[in-house]
This record gives structure tokens, sequence and C-alpha cells, in this order.
């Protein structure tokens, strides 16, 4: 058994079974992964993936077992090399954040720019995605972080640390009705047409949750993944917008009337999950403090070790910054 042949059938799996796109994304031929599956397959005695003919077509109930087993392995072998590279060159190497546009647009450039500054040598790679997807990307090992508000806990092997908490705020042009109401309510907002997140994204769940304790239906015309779309379509007049108060630039967005609504919606939590079992090197728990003051390497450190759902414990004592 090869550490090749773990990663072959590994990445064949997360390639939808196409052993083509493998071959292309690895840089290596289709007839030697289908060769070297055949060999391993042969050495274990089970099937990992069933055939019609030449084409791959699911993957057996042993394989799946094969290849979650193998996804470890690699990954303790990335562990080896990080150890190696950290006790070589501890301000060289590489970071994969996967994260959301409005934590991409807002919450992050400054917290990269003094990063980048501090480790010039470390190469730094974003992806964005919804929260589901970067999450997906972490558990698989093609990231080290993902940071978001929704979803992180649905995967049960990342471990989350709670980072800063954060409302929404209401956005309509200059002369709306809404900004001339003393005090805004949800009664009021669900007479006018909304635009905000796609359900799933940056908090949206809270919205939802909050007009419906109040049995209200909210009149959602547009939804978008991405605050700088929805606020070009309340300029529009498409509706009112209802995005995170960090996303207001009161210089770019001086056209539009940014309305408090910390008393409609309850606050929501953005986390920073890392897949249990990471290496972490020195730049990273860097980057975690930068990102959020409280997570020392001790307290991360700590999380890592206790697992998921351990934020009740560890967490509990500490008071979330607002954004």
């Amino acid at each position: 058994m090869k550490l090749q042949q773990l990663r072959y059938i590994w990445e064949v799996s997360r390639h939808n079974l196409n052993v083509s796109a493998t071959a292309q994304s690895l840089f290596t031929s289709q007839p030697g992964i289908s060769k070297q599956i055949r060999l391993l397959e042969d050495e274990l005695g089970v099937e990992i993936f069933a055939r019609s003919g030449k084409h791959l077509t699911r993957v057996t109930p042993a394989g799946q077992a094969i290849i979650e087993l193998a996804g470890q392995v690699l990954r303790l072998a990335e562990n080896i090399k990080e150890v190696a590279q950290e006790h070589s060159d501890e301000r060289r190497g590489s970071l994969a954040i996967a994260t959301t546009h409005t934590q991409a647009r807002y919450a992050l450039p400054p917290v990269i720019r003094e990063f980048t500054q501090e480790y010039p040598d470390v190469a730094l790679h974003m992806q964005q995605g919804t929260p589901k997807q970067i999450a997906q990307m972490v558990s698989d090992g093609q990231a080290d972080f993902a940071i978001a508000t929704e979803s992180l806990e649905l995967f049960n092997d990342l471990v989350l640390l709670p980072c800063y908490r954060w409302n929404r705020c209401i956005l309509v042009p200059q002369g709306h009705p809404l900004a001339e109401m003393p005090t805004l309510t949800l009664e009021a907002l669900a007479a006018y047409p909304l635009v905000t997140y796609v359900f799933g994204f940056t908090g949206r769940s809270q919205l939802d949750d909050a007009f419906r304790a109040q049995g209200l239906t909210p009149n959602v015309v547009l939804t978008a993944a991405d605050a700088d779309v929805i606020k070009t379509y309340v300029r529009l007049g498409m509706g009112v917008g209802i995005v995170a108060h960090m996303a207001v630039d009161a210089e770019y967005d001086s056209d539009l009337v940014a309305l408090e609504a910390d008393h409609l919606f309850a606050s929501s939590t953005t986390k920073i999950g890392i897949r249990r079992g990471t290496f972490m090197r020195g730049y990273m728990y860097d980057f975690l403090e930068g990102f959020a003051g409280h997570l020392t390497r001790d307290l991360v450190d700590a999380a890592l070790v206790a697992g998921p759902r351990h934020e009740e414990t560890l967490f509990k004592d500490i008071e979330l910054p607002e954004r």
C-alpha cells in the first residue's frame, strides 16, 4: 500500500469519480491512476469503486470506509511535513482560509494586512463559498480555517472558536418613510419588500426567526450572498435592505440611510472552524489572535484537545466583542 494510491482514491472520490478530471488536477495520467487503484484493490481484496465497463459508478460500502481512513492518513502525512517545516523555518509556509463574502470584504482586510506585513513569506490563499461549502473545504483538508456565521456546526469534525458578535442594520434610500419612524418595528418592515441574504448566509436564520416569533411573514423579493449586491438593489428601489452592520461603509454608502436594528434581531456569532487534528503552526495562532484577540494559543489548544461542542465550557466566561 502506497501513500500515492491513497491519494488517488481520495481525489477520485472528491472529483465525483471522474478519473480524467482527477488526473488533470494531479498532473498525471488517467491510465496511471486507474492502474494504481486496481493494484490497491487487489492488495486489499475488496473493490473500492463499483464499475460499469471502464467507468466508476459508485463508491462501495467498504470503499467508503477505506476512503475516509485514507483521508485521515493523508492529513497525518501533511502534518508530518508541517512539523518538519515548522522546525526548519517557522516564518515560511502557507495558510488557506475559506470564508464568505461578508467576512472577506469587511472583517478580514485589516487582519490580513497586518498578517502579511508580519509574515511576508507565508502564502495566503482565500477561497469563498457558502458556509456549507467552506466548512466542507476545511473538513476535506482543502483549507485550514473556515470563517462564517452559519452551518459550521453541521460538521462534527470541526472545532469551532467563537470570534465576535454582530447584528444587522436596515438600509433605505434618503427620504424613505422608515427613516422617519421614531422606533423601527418588525411590523413596519414586513410592510415593505425586503432585499437580504440568501438563507444559510450571514446570520439569515436569526432574521427569519425574529419575524416568525412575531407571527409575521417577511416579503423577501430578492436575496443575494453579497452585501454589496444587496445595496445595489436597494439603490435601484427594489426594496429595503437588511445587511450585517459591518457591511455598511460610511463613505461609500453615504447615499443610503442605515437604521439600527439591534432591538429587532438577536445577535449572531461569527466562528472559525478548524479540523480536529490540524497541526497548528506558529503563524496560524497569530492569525487567529489577530482576528479575535481572545483566541490565545492556550485557549485554541484547549479547544482543539476538547474537540467539537466545547463552547459551553471553554468560552462561557468570555465576553465576545461586538462588531
